[in-house]
């Protein structure tokens, strides 16, 4: 089953919200709808990026990468293609 990692952006703060799913329309509609305690005072975000991976292993993996690059060079780079 593909997983993906996607990027949020609140449009209450600006700030970027990174996660890892299987079903990236739900986990976007549970943020918005206020389910996921650690976002419920940032709604509503939108969908900055998305990236598809074979199994959960690679995602998490590239998810732990880029919460790594989170307000740096690399991180602009990739959310405005720079």
């Amino acid at each position: 089953m593909p997983h993906f990692i996607y990027i949020l952006q609140s449009l209450k703060d600006n700030k970027y919200y990174i996660g890892e799913t299987h079903d990236v329309e739900a986990r976007l509609a549970f943020h918005n709808a206020g389910k996921q305690r650690s976002t419920k005072n940032r709604i509503p975000f939108k969908l900055i990026l998305v990236e598809e991976f074979d199994n959960r292993i690679l995602a998490l993996a590239r998810e732990k990468q880029i919460k790594s690059w989170k307000g740096g060079g690399v991180f602009k780079k990739l959310i405005f293609g720079i």
